[in-house]
């Protein structure tokens, strides 16, 4: 999935859906706040390297959280 992953608002889309699997809601909240504030602050964002740059950081940060919470189990 995070292959087919081109623009800005896959990303966005596939950040949210991954909060769905983190363990409370309050995480879920959290997360979500997070990615929208990134979304919103990178939005204006022109340069296609640099927004694969930010894509690739994005999947590579949300791989690691949720293997984080989900290794607590």
């Amino acid at each position: 999935m995070p292959d087919l992953i081109r623009t800005p608002v896959q990303l966005y889309r596939f950040l949210l859906r991954c909060c769905k699997l983190l363990p409370s809601a309050a995480m879920q909240k959290h997360y979500q706040h997070a990615i929208r504030q990134s979304y919103n602050s990178h939005a204006d964002e022109d340069d296609p390297e640099r927004i694969q740059m930010i894509i690739q950081r994005a999947i590579s940060d949300a791989d690691w959280i949720l293997t984080k919470y989900t290794k607590k189990k």
